[in-house]
């Protein structure tokens, strides 16, 4: 039986025992309140799943308890004990939220079956949940537009993929292609549907956290490890596992990765027996994996064993053709999403934007599209409502007298990028971002971290990457609380304004 955390609500002592030690016998976590006040204060720390409440109470009554708790937290399970087998009193807290209504006196071997089938309707409720967002979801493999020869072949792709339950797929492309829509008609088109998907950003999550997210950690395994946390590949099973910007991943977690998709085993931090991982692992990036694995900044093994099936996403200047399908679209949904009744574009403003680099690729398409009909009264987006995203945050384009790598930043959230005809490295961009924002913060690192919109890990872990660790910038580990247990799983990216030169 799995642990689940129960909360006990009742004045009498030797009732509060006697539950709390079978369920404590049976696995659970237990906590035990003797009041209302103390209940609602345990129910605030300790977060139960499921609460035994006593309707009768020294300073308020259960069913009010019932209210406020089901307020705070509507998938809470609680089920009613009373001494009293009043009928209005069971209709009052079901009316109220209640699961099950239990009478005084009873039976311990009744009480617990009575807690089994509560959790195993939680658990179907949980599972039933989960299988509705994702078929929700399934629309997102609409989203995945185009008619184009690079396009079909992305779509045959998913569908093999699909159909023949690969283990381990690689899905390679720009920022802004849709690799995670790709990912999402992988798992929402195969026999795994109906299991969770589950999303990891391996850039957004420092080193030190990295492996308690996905391997999760058992009770005592650390300072403020106050019970067992399943991790993502337990809380996946069946599913599918979504490694986005696995080339950020740290090198000793991709061994560790490496091992569970060679062994489909892992083990908790803190932890001594095996717990075995059915999962699907698709993997993304925008980074050029195979130069990384030759720099050493990335496993060779790992690479080839992530590069079973490759979907690569090709950049929207290659597929124009896709651009006026892609705007029709788009301007559907959004007509959907704010209530208006556009009918369609110009055909100046289509040309203009077919003949755009689009360095943000579909996803600054789309942005330039709902902007545009945010801006444009009438039911025909003219030329006119595209003009900022031409004139001064239409991208990035050539210009071959300047030398690579120029950057400059000119005012605040705007980034001037020199791109030169032969093209230009992203990660000596990235590099050279980094020194710009240690520069601009005296070399304070949470400040550039700040500045950047990540944590000060990733910048350290960048900045080990790039060969700047050891340039004298200052090291400020304390100014910060960056590295605890609890950083969100995902973080927002910077926001910049690209300008053409």
């Amino acid at each position: 039986m799995n642990s689940h955390r129960i909360l006990v609500v009742d004045d009498e002592k030797l009732i509060s025992w006697s539950i709390s030690t079978m369920l404590e016998k049976a696995g659970h976590s237990v906590a035990t309140a003797a009041s209302g006040t103390e209940a609602l204060q345990k129910f605030q720390n300790f977060r139960p799943e499921v609460v035994l409440l006593d309707i009768s109470l020294p300073d308020m009554s259960g069913l009010e308890i019932l209210a406020r708790v089901k307020e705070e937290n509507e998938d809470v399970t609680v089920i009613m004990i009373t001494a009293n087998s009043n009928a209005d009193e069971a209709v009052t807290a079901f009316q109220r939220g209640a699961d099950d209504f239990f009478g005084k006196p009873f039976c311990l071997e009744t009480l617990r079956h009575v807690v089994d089938k509560a959790l195993e309707r939680m658990k179907l409720k949980k599972e039933v949940d989960i299988f509705r967002r994702e078929r929700r979801k399934k629309g997102d493999f609409d989203q995945l537009v185009g008619r184009s020869s690079k396009m079909v072949e992305v779509f045959k792709l998913i569908n093999v993929c699909s159909r023949t339950d690969a283990k381990t797929v690689l899905i390679t492309g720009e920022s802004g292609t849709g690799k995670e829509l790709v990912a999402r008609a992988v798992h929402l088109h195969s026999a795994r549907s109906d299991r969770p998907f589950i999303e990891v950003n391996c850039a957004a999550i420092p080193e030190n956290l990295l492996e308690n997210e996905l391997f999760g950690h058992e009770k005592g395994a650390f300072t403020d490890a106050s019970r067992k946390q399943k991790g993502i590949f337990e809380l996946a099973e069946g599913g599918t596992v979504f490694l986005d910007e696995i080339g950020d991943m740290p090198l000793q977690m991709q061994a560790k990765l490496l091992k569970v998709m060679e062994t489909k085993r892992f083990r908790r931090l803190g932890g001594e027996d095996d717990v075995e991982a059915d999962v699907r692992i698709i993997a993304a990036t925008n980074q050029n994996l195979p130069k990384m694995v030759a720099d050493g900044g990335f496993r060779g093994d790992l690479f080839f064993r992530l590069n079973v099936m490759n979907i690569r996403l090709p950049p929207l200047r290659e597929r124009s053709e896709d651009i006026p399908t892609l705007v029709s679209y788009f301007i559907r949904r959004l007509n959907d999403e704010y209530g208006r009744s556009v009918e369609g574009i110009s055909d100046d403003a289509l040309g203009t934007l077919t003949g755009h680099n689009w360095p943000g690729n579909v996803r600054e398409l789309r942005n330039s599209v709902e902007r545009a009909m945010m801006l444009e009264p009438s039911r025909t987006l003219s030329l006119g409502s595209f003009t900022d995203d031409f004139q001064c945050g239409g991208g990035v384009t050539e210009s071959s007298p300047v030398p690579a790598g120029s950057i400059a930043s000119d005012a605040p959230g705007t980034l001037s990028i020199r791109l030169p005809s032969d093209g230009l490295s992203i990660e000596e961009v990235e590099k050279q971002l980094i020194i710009l924002a240690l520069e601009r913060t005296g070399g304070n690192q949470t400040k550039a971290a700040q500045y950047l919109k990540m944590t000060r890990d990733t910048l350290r872990y960048r900045m080990k990457k790039f060969g700047l660790s050891e340039s004298g910038w200052q090291d400020d580990a304390g100014d910060d609380k960056e590295g605890e247990l609890g950083v969100p799983r995902r973080t927002e990216r910077p926001t910049t304004t690209w300008r053409t030169l």
